[in-house]
């Protein structure tokens, strides 16, 4: 069974999931196909995740054509905090959040 993680990806697993709903379960050239068109921020870097994995299934002696997306799971990696001055001496705090991705193909 072949994997591959991403390990600090900058944007919010909200948004990671969103992406990664959409290939769940599916046959490896269709996630690619669909990963290729679709206008999110995410759906590169996830595409090539894909990628990643096929390229360490063939290490393994798999054949990538009849691989599919056994899991792929969205969680977050923590977040960049800074502070952003307020009115009245106060501060709101600003949250950058990541997400750490991992797929297993099977």
């Amino acid at each position: 069974m072949a994997h591959a993680t991403l390990e600090s990806y900058s944007q919010p697993p909200r948004k990671v999931r969103l992406v990664t709903d959409l290939v769940r379960g599916k046959k490896v050239s269709e996630a690619l196909a669909a990963l290729t068109f679709l206008p999110k921020r995410a759906a590169d870097p996830v595409k090539k995740l894909i990628e990643s994995a096929v390229a360490n299934a063939r290490q393994e002696g798999q054949n990538p054509e009849e691989l599919t997306i056994r899991s792929i799971t969205v969680e977050s990696a923590g977040m960049l905090t800074r502070f952003m001055p307020r009115a009245f001496g106060r501060a709101s705090i600003i949250r950058r959040r990541k997400s750490r991705v991992r797929v297993q193909l099977g």
